[in-house]
């Protein structure tokens, strides 16, 4: 195996489980999870049926963690991520929450300029 981290992965055969086996052939959610949404653990201990990716992906959410930043530790497709958190919010292990500012098609110059300043200052 190439990487501790995820299991399912040879560097020679690549993925050794399709993703979509992981989540039982399921492609949506039951809750409502877009990428920004964090996830945070709560403490409760998810049912044993669950499987190893769910421990791994409860393990990456001991504080505040988007969806997005989930799927790519687990090396799965976004979709597949978000039935499993979701799994683990039905059974409680996990809490979600939206992301704070939705941002529409308008730019917000003063946020734009902000992000800039900050960028700057850090290179």
């Amino acid at each position: 195996m190439a990487h501790q981290d995820a299991p399912w992965l040879d560097d020679a055969a690549g993925r050794l489980i399709r993703p979509y086996t992981v989540s039982g052939g399921r492609t949506r959610p039951t809750t409502t999870l877009d990428l920004l949404s964090q996830v945070m653990a709560t403490g409760r201990v998810p049912p044993d049926a669950l499987g190893p990716e769910y421990t791994l992906a409860l393990g990456l959410c001991g504080g505040p963690t988007s969806v997005a930043e989930v799927a790519a530790h687990l090396r799965l497709p976004a979709m597949v991520t978000k039935v499993l958190l979701s799994d683990l919010v039905d059974c409680g292990a996990l809490t979600a929450r939206e992301p704070r500012h939705r941002f529409d098609d308008s730019t917000d110059r003063s946020l734009l300029e902000a992000v800039l300043d900050g960028l700057r200052r850090r290179l």
